[in-house]
């Protein structure tokens, strides 16, 4: 029989975080943010080095955790957009972007709501759309993400499997069973290619397929 948690945390501990990501974590847990584990963390740069992102939207700043694993995966001359509500989560996440060398052009910052930001971005101007906001406000930032995605780029989604409520039929609240209309709505999506991986408690990563020429 497969040991699930022994091989979840084994996989956390496969990851091995440097002294700049070991403190933002740290000082992001003492601010309440709850910053992505290191193997979703490692999972979020290798996909954006893969994809080649350069304008990468992120909604939930936090601490900068993600932000820095994001951009230690894009090139040089990549940008970083993110947005959370809360202001001194964004100054730490400032901070920690500092103290890992990145120069302030690699970062655009913006305190505000993200279903309040999300309709003024640019239609198909971001290589990859990362989720890890609030979980009930999904399904509201689908459409709008779907709208900012160029073809050929990456949406992924924290909080997928909801560490298993999703899966589970018996659980319908709101939050849980909104999370599971994304993920069958973007399984059967005939312009996205999704898959779901059972890492942390689940991550959606979902390929907008290019139109035909």
């Amino acid at each position: 029989m497969v040991d699930i948690a022994l091989s979840w945390d084994f996989t956390e501990e496969f990851v091995t975080e440097d002294e700049v990501l070991t403190q933002a974590r740290l000082k992001a847990e003492e601010l309440g943010a709850s910053p992505v584990p290191p193997s979703v963390g490692a999972l979020l740069k290798l996909l954006a080095n893969l994809s080649g992102a350069r304008a990468v939207f992120e909604i939930g700043t936090g601490g900068g955790v993600s932000g820095l694993y994001l951009l230690s995966g894009m090139p040089a001359n990549g940008v970083l957009t993110s947005i959370d509500a809360e202001g001194e989560f964004q100054r730490l996440a400032r901070a920690n972007f500092t103290a890992a060398g990145y120069e302030s052009t690699r970062v655009r910052l913006f305190n505000a709501r993200a279903l309040d930001m999300m309709p003024r971005m640019n239609q198909g101007a971001y290589d990859l759309v990362f989720i890890d906001g609030d979980s009930l406000e999904v399904p509201y930032y689908l459409p709008q993400a779907d709208r900012m995605l160029r073809p050929g780029g990456l949406l992924i989604i924290t909080h997928a499997l909801l560490g298993g409520d999703v899966a589970n039929p018996a659980k319908r609240d709101e939050k849980t069973a909104g999370m599971r209309q994304v993920v069958t709505d973007l399984g059967k999506a005939e312009d996205y290619e999704t898959t779901v991986l059972p890492v942390a408690d689940g991550l959606l990563v979902a390929h907008k397929v290019a139109a035909a020429n």
